[in-house]
């Protein structure tokens, strides 16, 4: 068992650029059938991780594994446990224990609040939280008894702040929600070698936002309220996911990066 908090991958010293390398470990990233996800997939495994990926959109998944060498693509239901058990299981069997858990999957019903039903309240909250939560115990089940593990949760500036004038409730409260939940796993599982932190994004492309991001006004919104002036890149998340997923950040837990310009 390694001592807790720090990576079992070995570094040289002098060696930084060392320090976010993945070689040897295996990374599971939840969904990876588009955008962010696929990008994250695809990062992880260029840093030398054997990469997981998994959705519910099979197809693209299978498209995806066919561009990393090594990747297994596994259709999996988040907000049904015995789907993630399945494929956390499949996922052991086919690349052994899980080292890297990156919890992206998410989803947004933008609605007023006072017209929103709870139904779709609740299905927001059963994807971005509640699934999160399933995935996390069960992967985490195994870190916890090697003594090693990182998890990265998926939040967002809108788990930060008001998501006005987008009217999204249930997107801000599920995001608010990771980021306590991150800080309250991290220190659980502190002293027994898991580290748990989270990624909170600003304004990025993704499928969510395809809609925004092709609208003038709501560009210049973004580009108004934006110190650096300019929605992100998608290559922009890229160094902090790898800072928190690898042993550059060995004693980082319980932390949300913001990355929002």
């Amino acid at each position: 068992m390694t001592e807790p908090g720090v990576s079992a991958i070995p570094v040289e010293v002098g060696d930084p650029a060392g320090l976010f390398r993945l070689d040897g470990r295996v990374a599971l990233v939840t969904g990876a059938s588009a955008g962010i996800g696929a990008r994250f997939a695809r990062v992880l495994h260029a840093a030398g991780a054997r990469v997981v990926v998994t959705a519910r959109r099979v197809d693209r998944l299978d498209a995806l594994a066919a561009e990393l060498p090594g990747s297994v693509p596994l259709g999996a239901d988040l907000v049904d446990p015995a789907s993630v058990e399945a494929m956390v299981e499949a996922a052991v069997d086919a690349c052994g224990p899980i080292d890297v858990l990156v919890n992206n999957a998410g989803l947004d019903l933008v609605e007023p609040a006072e017209t929103q039903s709870l139904a779709d309240f609740r299905r927001v909250l059963d994807v971005n939280l509640v699934g999160l939560y399933q995935v996390t115990q069960v992967v985490a089940r195994g870190m916890l008894a090697r003594g090693d593990g990182v998890i990265v949760n998926l939040s967002s500036i809108h788990g930060l702040v008001s998501s006005a004038p987008i009217p999204s409730a249930a997107y801000a409260a599920s995001k608010g929600a990771i980021v306590n939940l991150t800080r309250e796993l991290a220190v659980q599982w502190a002293s027994r070698g898991v580290r748990v932190n989270a990624l909170a994004p600003g304004w990025f492309r993704t499928e969510m936002t395809a809609d925004m991001f092709d609208d003038e006004r709501s560009m210049t919104f973004v580009r108004r309220n934006t110190p650096l002036g300019r929605a992100g890149e998608p290559s922009e998340l890229d160094g902090a996911l790898l800072f928190l997923a690898s042993a550059a950040s060995t004693y980082v837990t319980g932390h949300t990066l913001v990355v929002d310009g």
